[in-house]
């Protein structure tokens, strides 16, 4: 079958090149794609904020599955529009994306469906921002109620800076800080069946330790050595399919991938934030141990067939992905710098390691040349985390951006309670 991936980034390298491993998958194409994506697929350049423009991509090319990747356009209804035109789509209707396109609408699903999550607040003038911010103490978390790509909370033991940003915000969601790891967990759904993926840990912070703002997210890994092991099922029963069928009661049917944010805090796993779709980092590790062909699994989604789909089958190698910001990030980021090294990882470092782009393009002179904040990321697997890591960073050392940063401790931590047989 012939599939087409909206959207740009990271991830959507990642789902293309898992696309390209499916035997039933005959071509890939993706609008607008960047430069590692072109290598994988066949670009346009659409703008995948039109749902007039994806439709007619889509009927042109007479794909059989499309893939909306990023939540801008899940938002803007570009899944509504492939659906209305026939097209076998992977991605939920703008109204069921409302679950990440508002905080508050997300925490009124959860209240409904009786899901574990932070006690909140929704604020729309400095007063009630104020009381909010006494009520809870520090240290405050405050979530813009819209899209910001990943950079709309803050987390911060300053009232001053926690106030700034919420009245800088037409609308912000305050709650309590949830103590904890934090652990992403993605779901594959039909609208009523759930079949969850493997879980994985993000690095949000700029800098390691943990320091510095919060960015889009600077690495991740998969599995959790230290996790539960029947933490996923916990999850799909308390937090999923709860919310899943609470979506499909209202009549507004959640189809494609919900990503769940949790911390697994002293009182028991509580939500801190739901997606619409795959997120990045995780995506690229979480895919990386994915066995079961990834375009048979998202056409079944699409038609409503995925209780007819086996059970997922998994790879036992860990995964490691790292991320290449550019200077500045998550500032005002420099672009237009050409990214040195790409052939040489794919020479010596593959099959173990690959860079999946994110903010690339392709200059005048056909150089790679950065176009984003994170401009790229190196995913690795190994037969355990400290050798997925070792081949990460080993690939990684051999990129050059001038002013790149990325952090050095991704999954360190892990990979030493994995080797002395710690649970965390």
């Amino acid at each position: 079958m012939k599939v087409l991936v909206i959207g740009g980034g990271a991830r959507e390298h990642a789902l293309c090149r898992a696309l390209t491993h499916d035997p039933d998958v005959t071509a890939v194409h993706c609008a607008p794609g960047n430069a590692g994506i072109a290598e994988v697929a066949t670009l346009h350049q659409v703008d995948p904020l039109d749902p007039a423009a994806v439709t007619r991509l889509a009927a042109d090319l007479g794909v059989r599955l499309a893939v909306v990747g990023p939540e801008a356009p899940l938002v803007n209804g570009v899944a509504d529009a492939l659906r209305a035109a026939g097209v076998d789509t992977f991605g939920p209707s703008a109204e069921a994306a409302r679950l990440e396109g508002s905080k508050a609408f997300a925490k009124d699903v959860m209240a409904a469906a009786g899901v574990p999550t932070a006690r909140s607040y929704v604020c729309s003038t400095p007063e009630q921002v104020d009381s909010a911010l006494d009520a809870f103490g520090p240290p405050y978390v405050v979530k813009d109620d819209g899209l910001a790509a990943g950079k709309g909370v803050v987390v911060t033991e300053d009232q001053a800076a926690a106030r700034a940003h919420a009245v800088s915000c037409a609308r912000v969601v305050i709650e309590e800080y949830l103590d904890g790891p934090e652990v992403s967990l993605f779901a594959v759904t039909d609208g009523e069946t759930v079949v969850p993926l493997q879980p994985a840990q993000d690095f949000k912070r700029a800098h390691d330790q943990d320091e510095g703002p919060n960015t889009g997210g600077m690495g991740a890994y998969s599995p959790l050595p230290w996790a539960d092991p029947k933490l996923v099922d916990e999850v799909l029963h308390t937090v999923l399919q709860p919310t899943v069928d609470e979506l499909r009661r209202r009549g507004t049917p959640f189809s494609g991938l919900l990503y769940a944010g949790l911390a697994l805090t002293s009182r028991g796993v509580r939500v801190i934030e739901f997606n619409a779709r795959f997120g990045d980092p995780e995506t690229q590790v979480v895919l990386a141990r994915l066995r079961t062909p990834l375009g048979g699994l998202l056409h079944a989604a699409a038609t409503g067939n995925l209780a007819e789909l086996p059970p997922l089958r998994w790879s036992s190698d860990a995964a490691v992905t790292v991320v290449l910001a550019a200077r500045d990030y998550p500032a005002t980021p420099r672009t237009g710098d050409p990214v040195q090294g790409l052939d040489q990882v794919a020479a010596e470092d593959a099959p173990h390691a690959w860079v999946l782009h994110a903010g690339t393009r392709r200059d005048e002179q056909g150089r790679v040349v950065s176009a984003g904040g994170r401009v790229l990321s190196v995913t690795a697997t190994g037969a355990d985390l400290s050798t997925a890591r070792d081949r990460a960073y080993r690939a990684l050392s051999r990129l050059h951006l001038d002013g790149a940063h990325h952090r050095t401790d991704i999954a360190l931590a892990a990979a030493r309670d994995e080797a002395s047989g710690q649970s965390g």
